[in-house]
């Protein structure tokens, strides 16, 4: 068995780059067809859209005018009494992480005390104590308060952190880190100022005590971890990244949220050589990428990324870049570059040669390119159906600020009560539209965000066949392993 092992890593190794490119890596957890995934959030977008039209135009009563067309927001939002049915959240998902569950069916867990005094014993009724328990709980808060946390703050499987309501600040060292965990929710939350931590004892079950090396410093750090859902929180000022996902972690989504004040916001995926990250899938929606920003929203290895009806204000380097071939699928964002002819171009290969990059899926479609903005596309994306992105019609980009006015935390400071001046950042873009090209609009087909979503075809998508490569190497590796077999038999 050990030869067999070592001849299989000697043969996948020796691969040359372009037998490697075609070699798919499937995780366990990995939707198969993540253009169905993408197609239902397309769906579900023109259901809220066409929902609020209808009822603005028969009814003028608190719910049509509640109505935004985000279809996160319409499932739960406008329900009058919807602080008694907090858990209903968990069926308001989309994208990748629609699966996550968070704390659903257990019981409300009320934080009341906003220390973190002790992370090996943590004190009943803190946040702490709260999210290292066994069952699923959702977790809501009794007051507005700032948790300054002690180290890094790790979750336990199927938690919801339910701010809503109140005004909730997470600060201080380590800040959240999802680890080797599933099913996790959190909700309408403030983090920042978030700084390296660590070299001490973290509880991270009731039942595990574990020593911990130095924390990077990001906001949330999402480490081979799935089924993943951060919705409605504002992020700022944080060491390393706002949101990172890394080692194997796949079934995301990351909508709603406000990001502003930094210079890496994202990153998906560990390094470049880290296979199991091809299986990474992530939605990133309704966000918007606010002031004080330079790069990575966000920066991509490997997986699969849908970035879909975003805001993107400002960048100073670039918006999106990636490395290790991931498939970037932009759809129905606005780009809006800023006033550096340098910083114009909204993608970027990092550390990559043009051949190398030119068979990459990076593809545009029906975004909104203000301010002299372009997407390079690649790959797939150079084809008819994914067409680069021209200006289109204004009430395009209004729409866009429809299904992003909400981005944050509901009810409270968009950029965490900070001034938008910000030590080593320039303000930045002049925003002015580009001029109309042959975008086109939104028919009168029923589908109310066309101009996102044109050019492609409605039908789910086929599953991919496999390459002749793929099959022939398949096939070898087989045929290996089973006279290496045969022979150990017959001695």
């Amino acid at each position: 068995m050990t030869i067999s092992c070592i001849l299989l890593i000697c043969l996948l190794s020796s691969f040359s780059p372009p037998i490697k490119a075609s070699f798919n890596l499937t995780l366990p957890h990995q939707h198969p067809y993540p253009e169905a995934v993408v197609q239902d959030v397309q769906r579900r977008v023109n259901v809220s859209l066409s929902r609020r039209e209808l009822l603005t135009f028969q009814v003028k009563d608190q719910t049509s005018s509640c109505l935004t067309g985000n279809p996160v927001d319409d499932c739960w939002k406008c329900e009058p009494n919807w602080q008694t049915n907090r858990q209903k959240l968990a069926d308001c998902g989309i994208g990748f992480g629609q699966d996550a569950m968070g704390g659903k069916g257990g019981q409300i867990y009320i934080v009341t005390d906003s220390s973190d005094s002790d992370t090996v014993n943590p004190v009943p009724g803190t946040l702490r104590h709260a999210v290292i328990q066994e069952e699923p709980l959702w977790i809501v808060f009794s007051a507005d308060m700032t948790i300054k946390l002690k180290h890094e703050l790790i979750f336990n499987n199927f938690k919801t952190v339910d701010g809503r309501g109140h005004n909730v600040h997470i600060v201080g060292n380590g800040c959240i880190t999802l680890q080797y965990v599933s099913n996790i929710i959190i909700s309408s939350v403030h983090i920042h100022h978030c700084k390296p931590s660590g070299h001490t004892d973290i509880r991270s079950t009731p039942t595990h005590v574990g020593w911990r090396g130095e924390s990077d410093g990001d906001g949330i750090s999402i480490f081979g971890s799935r089924k993943i859902w951060i919705d409605h929180c504002a992020l700022s000022y944080c060491a390393d990244g706002l949101i990172d996902a890394i080692m194997g972690s796949t079934g995301i989504t990351i909508s709603n949220n406000y990001f502003s004040h930094h210079d890496e916001v994202m990153l998906l995926g560990h390094d470049d050589g880290h296979l199991p990250d091809s299986g990474m899938q992530v939605t990133i929606a309704f966000n918007h990428f606010g002031v004080a920003l330079v790069q990575r929203m966000p920066r991509c290895r490997r997986g699969y990324i849908h970035v879909v009806n975003n805001d993107f204000t400002q960048w100073q380097m670039y918006a999106i870049g990636g490395s290790a071939n991931p498939t970037i699928n932009s759809q129905g964002n606005r780009y809006i570059a800023p006033a550096d002819a340098d910083a114009k171009e909204v993608t970027k290969r990092v550390d990559t040669e043009e051949g190398d990059w030119a068979d990459w899926n990076w593809r545009s479609d029906r975004d909104v390119m203000v301010n002299g903005a372009f997407f390079v596309p690649s790959g797939v994306g150079l084809s008819n159906q994914y067409a680069k992105a021209s200006s289109v019609e204004p009430k395009s980009a209004a729409m866009i600020e429809q299904l992003t006015m909400n981005a944050g935390v509901l009810g409270g400071p968009r950029d965490n009560g900070e001034a938008s001046s910000y030590a080593g950042f320039n303000g930045g873009g002049t925003f002015t539209s580009a001029n109309a090209g042959d975008g086109g609009s939104s028919g009168g087909d029923g589908d109310y965000f066309g101009m996102i979503f044109g050019g492609g075809s409605s039908s789910a998508a086929a599953p991919p066949s496999l390459s002749f490569v793929s099959i022939f190497l398949s096939l070898l590796i087989i045929l290996v392993l089973y006279t290496i077999t045969s022979h150990d038999d017959v001695q």
